[in-house]
């Protein structure tokens, strides 16, 4: 058969197809929006770097072939001229003299009759940055290939274009780091809001559905025309399920508010709170046809510590459990044990059953629609009391749970415990 309650596995074939979450969409498009913010910004200054080293390089060649240029033409010989630069002497009959190796395309001509001047021009398929001046009574005109410059400039901009890419690599890791902590404060708040939302929703369907069928039987009986006075029994547990209504929806509304839900912490009789619960679930045992027993075995009490409004939720999510998977003719067993330091809570039912394989992922919060949330927050109470709970059964053989917390010692108890009961209900962002 197919389980439907929170808390036991699906039967095969009934999973839905998960659907995409739209929060965390929102979430991976913020954070590749961001990635590519941050590795475009790392790029952009990267590039502006590099053509800023760029320029500077290209101002500096040109400043530095000027000076080495000028200094030439002004007084080194014609045969020893500085490296990289070739000088021509130009006399008055004509006559020109050169130094070794020196491009035979050069002199330019135009520009013998020009005073001293630094002029770039293009000769024999070549760049030549020229320098022509007087010298005694000769014109000097010294001449530099810019092709070693260009060189240098091409392996200048191969490495530029190298720290470019890797830099947008390690750009792009950055963004990466950034936009997940940038991220991580809003996708923390996103599931605590859906995990709030989730909690709400589960709390408030087990109250709310024995309210709704002990005040249809209440209408039935009053119709039928049943003695009001019978019925006062009745009234009076419809009201104390209103109560206890009103305490888990002051809990919900503390843990929105950022309030810590300390307690108080105090003594609880779960003998007492299993017998409540009994009684309020009595209405719809008896529609279904399941039989509810409480049992205290062992010679002391079962009295904890801890909060009554959350040990009730975790006997009412038991117990609805156990309900919602016992069919016609079933029972319901809540065993209560008590020892020198803890006090045993054993929910019982010949229902469905589980599969001994499930029993601890029963307790993983709602994920898909393979398992419920009820008992999840189940075990975060449980866990806030410094208790255990564990499941077990057999399929078509029923289940069983049982809650291990710490009994209650006078005297011992007077110091206000650690906020690790607000576990069971984190705050919600602001």
């Amino acid at each position: 058969m197919s389980v439907t309650a929170p808390g036991r596995p699906r039967a095969a074939g009934g999973d839905r197809p998960r659907r995409r979450d739209p929060n965390r969409r929102l979430l991976v498009r913020a954070r590749r929006r961001i990635t590519v913010q941050v590795a475009g910004a790392i790029s952009v200054m990267l590039a502006l770097g590099g053509v800023l080293v760029y320029c500077v390089m290209l101002h500096g060649q040109s400043a530095s072939a000027g000076r080495e240029l000028a200094a030439a033409a002004r007084s080194s010989p014609v045969a020893h001229p500085p490296p990289c630069v070739w000088l021509y002497e130009v006399r008055a009959d004509g006559t020109v003299l050169s130094s070794p190796g020196a491009p035979a395309v050069l002199p330019v001509r135009a520009a013998l009759g020009a005073g001293p001047a630094l002029t770039r021009v293009t000769a024999g398929g070549r760049d030549y940055l020229i320098h022509t001046r007087a010298r005694g009574g000769t014109i000097v005109q010294a001449a530099m290939d810019l092709r070693y410059q260009a060189a240098e400039r091409d392996r200048l901009l191969r490495t530029l274009l190298g720290a470019e890419v890797a830099g947008l690599l390690a750009a792009l890791l950055v963004g990466q780091v950034v936009s997940r902590r940038a991220i991580a404060p809003l996708g923390e708040a996103l599931a605590r809001q859906r995990r709030f939302a989730a909690d709400v929703s589960h709390e408030l369907r087990s109250p709310l559905t024995r309210l709704h069928t002990r005040a249809q039987l209440l209408s039935r009986r009053m119709r039928g025309g049943t003695d009001p006075i019978l019925l006062i029994d009745e009234v009076d547990q419809l009201v104390d399920g209103t109560r206890q209504l009103g305490e888990v929806v002051e809990d919900l509304l503390r843990a929105a508010r950022f309030k810590q839900l300390r307690g108080p912490f105090g003594p609880v009789d779960l003998a007492v709170l299993a017998a409540e619960l009994a009684a309020a679930e009595n209405a719809r045992a008896t529609l279904q046809r399941v039989a509810v027993e409480v049992r205290c075995d062992g010679p002391g009490e079962p009295v904890v510590r801890g909060v009554e409004s959350a040990l009730r939720r975790v006997l009412s999510a038991l117990l609805d459990n156990a309900l919602s998977h016992t069919g016609p003719g079933g029972h319901v067993w809540l065993t209560l044990s008590s020892g020198p330091a803890s006090v045993l809570l054993t929910v019982r039912d010949d229902g469905a059953g589980l599969d001994p394989r499930d029993a601890e992922r029963l307790f993983t919060r709602f994920e898909g629609a393979r398992f419920g949330l009820g008992l999840a927050l189940v075990r975060e109470v449980v866990d806030g009391h410094d208790g255990t709970i564990t499941a077990d059964g057999r399929p078509g053989g029923g289940a069983t749970f049982t809650v291990r917390l710490p009994a209650y010692r006078a005297g011992a108890d007077g110091e206000t415990p650690e906020p690790a009961w607000r576990r069971y209900h984190p705050p919600l962002p602001g």
